[in-house]
């Protein structure tokens, strides 16, 4: 099994900010967006890639984008958190 978590933030280069553990089968990638996150989702599913999950950052709609970029073919999950962090999450992330 060959799995990717995909980390996304403003400073992030998919180029330099990657690490691979056990040869390579588990792999973390930072992305500065959604846009570089669908051609680096892309190219993982062309190498064989069995599993994509992302950061809480994309959520369900950035999710489904990954989805599409990956033909629906292999099992793309994201991290959520539960309600009663709510706040706490909008004061470390500075959501709106």
């Amino acid at each position: 099994m060959r799995f990717a978590f995909i980390i996304m933030g403003e400073n992030f280069d998919p180029q330099k900010d990657c690490v691979g553990i056990h040869n390579g089968a588990v792999q973390t990638i930072g992305v500065s967006s959604l846009e570089e996150a669908c051609e680096v989702s892309k190219r993982l599913y062309e190498e064989g890639i069995d599993c994509i999950e992302l950061c809480g950052a994309f959520g369900a709609d950035g999710a489904k984008s990954i989805i599409d970029i990956t033909e629906n073919k292999i099992p793309v999950g994201f991290v959520t958190h539960l309600p009663e962090q709510d706040e706490i999450f909008q004061k470390t992330f500075e959501m709106p």
